[in-house]
């Protein structure tokens, strides 16, 4: 195979490609531009070479990362969840497209990327007021490097040039939890709500949103002081659907006596509310519903949360999520097995329980090393 180099205008190559077609045996020839001074383009000519006689050569490509991507977003729908794939959509249109979209994928650099990502930080906003956290360019990244891995399983591009970028660092969020004195407020402020009986089950079982807004009365066991965690709701731009629940797996969470109490109450006026309207009551109605027995909307919950929340003078604003946290970081502090914490709450690994809890264990390596002491101790003046 040979190559050789042409200058159609200063600093403006033509490398020229002599190469034979292995089946037909007729000659061909590529043509590549290139911008840079002779010694580059003639490195460039050597490393074409190269790369065509050990079979690593990439076609280039006219298509666009805005063309690609609506490509890539097309072929990973079927794999994803609705909730996954819209986001990944919103991310990909709305935030990369912007930036990168017009470049040719065969010609994205990672200096590119990174001048994008710092773009990002000072002016993304599309209302034009300001940049995008840290946090949303860092999941820019995250959906840009996982296209152009894609495009380097078709052979689109060689190398991947988003692994040589490094995203914006993120700051953890710091998770809020209600003490004892102020989960008592809590659930004495939303008493009388039909908000009450979510945040109950949220802030005393640490089910998620979703898994609240599923849950059925068929899951739930008074006799054995139990909740079936079998399903999930998922809430997108074209409506919600039941799911299997985020760790993929079903769970069982044991109840406090409390909220067996007000689950028995509100399942007596759940009854009384359908009969109203000529329905009976069934194991199939949902636990949390609007008075006509139709589901709550996930995003419904949360607003409503928040609406009630407003109108508390001591209480800190908080998400609903942060319930959630509120009951892990009670079990926690009060000595329940991380193993415990983890299958009540529903996280696929200890790991992640540790993790996101971590702000609680100092306490209980303190007590851990009271505990310890006092046994030996008193082992050393029994002896």
């Amino acid at each position: 195979m040979k190559g050789h180099i042409r200058e159609r205008s200063p600093g403006h190559w033509a490398i020229v490609l002599d190469l034979r077609d292995p089946e037909t045996g007729t000659r061909k020839r590529k043509w590549h531009a290139f911008r840079g001074t002779k010694r580059e383009a003639q490195t460039e000519r050597s490393r074409l070479i190269t790369e065509m006689s050990q079979g690593s050569y990439v076609e280039p490509s006219k298509t666009t990362l805005s063309a690609f991507l609506e490509k890539w977003l097309g072929q990973i729908e079927p794999r994803v969840s609705p909730r996954t794939f819209e986001r990944y959509g919103e991310i990909a249109r709305k935030n990369i497209v912007p930036l990168l979209g017009q470049c040719l994928i065969t010609k994205l650099r990672p200096d590119q990327i990174a001048a994008a990502y710092v773009k990002a930080l000072k002016s993304g906003r599309r209302d034009g007021e300001g940049g995008l956290s840290p946090r949303t360019v860092h999941h820019m990244h995250r959906v840009l490097k996982q296209a152009l891995a894609t495009a380097v399983r078709w052979r689109v591009l060689l190398h991947n040039p988003a692994d040589s970028v490094d995203p914006p660092k993120v700051e953890r969020r710091k998770m809020r939890a209600l003490d004892s004195t102020e989960t008592a407020r809590l659930l004495g402020h939303f008493r009388g709500s039909r908000m009450f009986v979510p945040v109950l089950l949220a802030v005393m079982c640490g089910l998620r949103r979703g898994e609240i807004t599923a849950l059925r009365w068929g899951s739930v066991n008074f006799a054995g002081a139990q909740l079936s965690i079998i399903e999930s709701t998922e809430q997108t731009t074209k409506g919600t659907r039941a799911k299997e629940t985020k760790s993929g797996r079903a769970r069982t969470v044991a109840i406090p006596s409390l909220v067996a109490e007000e689950l028995r109450r509100r399942r007596a006026e759940q009854a009384e509310e359908l009969l109203r309207v000529g329905v009976r009551l069934s194991d199939q109605n949902h636990v949390v519903a609007q008075e006509d027995a139709r589901p709550l909307q996930p995003n419904s919950l949360t607003h409503e949360f928040v609406r009630i929340l407003a109108k508390a003078t001591d209480l800190p604003r908080i998400r609903f999520h942060d319930l959630r946290h509120t009951h892990a970081t009670h079990m926690l502090a009060n000595g329940v097995h991380p193993k415990v914490a983890q299958e009540r709450l529903g996280h696929s690994r200890v790991g992640i329980t540790l993790d996101l809890y971590s702000h609680v264990l100092p306490g209980m390596q303190e007590d851990a090393a009271a505990k310890v002491d006092a046994a030996i101790r008193a082992a050393i003046e029994k002896s």
